[in-house]
Order: C-alpha cells, then structure tokens, then sequence
C-alpha cells in the first residue's frame, strides 16, 4: 500500500471512531436526561395524585360537613315540646275525604246596588248654575252638589216671604182679635208656601235662612241639590247652564262598599240554588264572598236564563258597575272532596300554598299543596294523599318558627 493511501485508511478509521464516540457520548448523555425526566414526570403524577388524594379526603370530608349542615332544615322539620304545642294552640287532625257543596260555575255582571244608591234631579225647570263635585269624587250625605236657577222657585220663595209676614201679624193679634177664619187661612197660606218651596228643593235650613232675612231680594230661584247619602259619583252627565226639566238625572251616587253582582242560569241549574246561598265572585284582584239574596221569576228570551241576585261586600272597591264576572254558587247538591280546614294553608316565601304534616312526636314538615277552591271554610287540594296527619290550628305559628330557620321548600 503506498503511503497516500494508508494515510487516508488511517484518517477515516480515526475519524470513524470520533464521531461514534462522540454519538454514543451524546446519545448516553440524552438517555439519562430522559430517564431522569421520565422520574420526574413519575414523581411529580405520584405527588399530584398524592395531593389528589388528600384533597379527596378533604373534600369528601367538606361534603359531608356541608350534608351534615344542610341535614339539619332540609326536611323542613320544626321540632316542639308538648307544652311549646300547647302553648301555640297546635291541633292535629287525619286527612281525609269530606262531604262538600258541589257548586255551579256562571257569568255575572257587576251592577249598582239600587239600595246603596239614589238619582239626583231636579223637581221643577231649572238652569244649572254651578257644579261642586266632578265624577268619581266621594260626596258626603247634604253635601252640596248643584246650584240651579228657577223661575218656579222664584216665584215660590216669593209668595212664602209674603205669606210668613202675614202669618207673623195674624200670629200677633192672635185669635180672638183677628176674625178665625183670617188666622186659619193666613197660618194655612203660609204653611202651604213652606210646603211648595221645600217640594221644589229647598232645605229647610234654606228656608228659615231665607224667612229670618225677610230681603225680597233673597228670592231669587237659585237653590241647592244635595246628596241624599254618602257616596261615590258615578255618573253626572251635564253641562254648566243647560236648562233641565224635572226628573233629569244630573247625578247618580252610590255607596260602592256593598254591589250587586246578577249571575245567569239555565231554569236546571235554578232548581239546585236557594235563596241566601253563599257564593264566590271571581276577579282579577282575588276573590269576593257574598249570598243569594234574589231569584228573580222572568227567563231572558235571548239567552234563555234566569238572574241570581249576590250581595257582595266590596269594601277595596275592588270591583265596579259594569264588569264581567265568573261566580261560583254553592248548591244544595253534595260531594265527596279531598278538603282542609282554611286554617291549616299558609303561605310559603315564595307565596305557594303549604301545610304542615305531624310525622313524629313533636315533629312538623313543611309541605306544598296545589289548592283547586275554597267552599264554607274548607279548601279543596291536592297533593296529599288521605290519611296524612295534617296541622288545622297553628300552622301560622309553625311557618313562623320555620321561617327563622331560613328554610325554602323550593331547596330541597
């Protein structure tokens, strides 16, 4: 072999064993940085698991704590001693079916109570001078409500002025002096002006303030019209200097605190209503108890029905003449119903109906019930199956105590 070529065999085979050493040195050096990355993932998943672990723990722990906190209201229960039941006036009873009025659902019609109400008009022609109140104003009874002006009364107040002053020198000579017959007839003419004046709508304080005066000018027509009761205005359809004749409607007033709601019935549903019925009167405000106080004897020909007459109280004013109703009418039928005394329903937080379940001694559970209607005192629901011990006296009280807990059905 020539020396060129041992000087490159030479070359290579160092070269060779530089660089496999240096792979080698590099590949062993990368081994160890992965063995020692692999130990430290190893490590770190070991030491995440391990935390994992504890927080499981805990956290298992911090459930339980936090069930145990909430296990304390989630039944809603309120817990009292015999004397704390007594004390509150707890009565329990069984949950069962009861014997109830069936009722008959009908449209009504609120009217004016006709009893509560009266019509102001005047009693002779007469011009509208001036208007004291305005619709939907309340007006005391003799309150004021219209000046007028009438010719007729003119002419009236007139002929009483001149009437009194002879009665007042008749009066004074007396009877023995003057003739009978001029002191019966003065006494009789003034007597019949008063009448005549007092007719047309003078008061009779008007009157005595119109004769102690004695001024000629003082009879000059005009008059009041007064407020025959307390009330509400609820129609006055006139204008300020109209001339009216007698008996037009300047005015209606009516005591709004009692109305008159008529419901229609076919003559089948009739034959089950009795006079003093209780009934429901249905608004949009809530509900509105009254009675039957009038059937009345005359089929409408249109739609073939008979008027019942409610009386309801209506001391909000929460219904008005003229609205349509829905009227619920206790029947003399009977049925079977699934119904708790008024007293045992309460309102919850959230204003859903609830009562309240005797399930231990001395325990009480708060629980919803969907409520269809109420009839005599005793609310039909559903909800509750029969046979339930159910709270019918102190449920207020128990809500009360349930409330200070912060309980809400809804939570649970």
């Amino acid at each position: 072999m020539n020396k060129p070529l041992s000087k490159l065999f030479l070359l290579a085979v160092l070269l060779g064993l530089g660089v496999n050493g240096w792979s080698g040195s590099k590949a062993h050096d990368h081994a160890e940085s992965h063995a020692k990355h692999d130990d430290s993932e190893e490590h770190e998943e070991h030491g995440e698991h391990g935390e994992h672990g504890e927080h499981g723990e805990h956290g298992e722990h911090g459930e339980h704590g936090e069930h145990g906190e909430h296990g304390e209201h989630e039944a809603g229960v309120v817990e009292l001693s015999a004397k704390q039941q007594q004390a509150a006036g707890i009565v329990v009873q069984t949950l069962e079916p009861r014997q109830l009025a069936a009722d008959i659902r009908a449209p009504g019609e609120v009217m004016l109570n006709a009893y509560r109400s009266s019509k102001v008009t005047p009693r002779v022609t007469a011009q509208i001078v001036t208007r004291h109140v305005t619709l939907g104003d309340r007006a005391a009874q003799g309150q004021k409500l219209v000046t007028l002006s009438s010719v007729e009364m003119a002419e009236a107040q007139g002929a009483l002025l001149v009437a009194d002053r002879e009665w007042q020198r008749v009066k004074k000579l007396g009877a023995k002096v003057a003739s009978q017959r001029r002191y019966t007839e003065a006494q009789v003419n003034r007597q019949l002006a008063w009448a005549k004046v007092s007719a047309y709508g003078m008061t009779p304080k008007e009157i005595n303030a119109l004769l102690k005066s004695g001024n000629a000018r003082k009879a000059n027509g005009e008059f009041n019209l007064l407020a025959a009761r307390a009330g509400t205005i609820v129609e006055d359809n006139f204008i300020e200097g109209a001339v009216v004749g007698p008996g037009h409607v300047l005015m209606t007033i009516t005591d709004e605190s009692a109305v008159w709601v008529e419901a229609r019935l076919t003559p089948t549903q009739l034959t089950q209503i009795s006079k003093g019925a209780r009934a429901s009167v249905l608004t949009p405000n809530g509900e509105l108890v009254g009675k039957v106080t009038q059937i009345h004897h005359i089929v409408d020909e249109a739609s073939r029905t008979i008027a019942v007459r409610i009386s309801v109280d209506n001391p909000e004013d929460r219904i008005h003449p003229g609205e349509f109703v829905d009227v619920m009418l206790q029947t003399n039928a009977k049925e079977m119903a699934l119904a708790v005394p008024d007293t045992a329903l309460v309102r919850g937080a959230d204003g859903d109906w609830q009562l309240f379940i005797a399930e231990h001694d001395g325990e009480f559970r708060a629980v919803e019930v969907d409520v269809l209607d109420t009839r005599s005192g005793y609310t039909r629901i559903t909800g509750l199956e029969p046979g339930a011990r159910i709270v019918t006296e102190g449920a207020f009280f128990l809500q009360s105590e349930l409330a200070k807990s912060g309980f809400d059905v809804h939570n649970h």
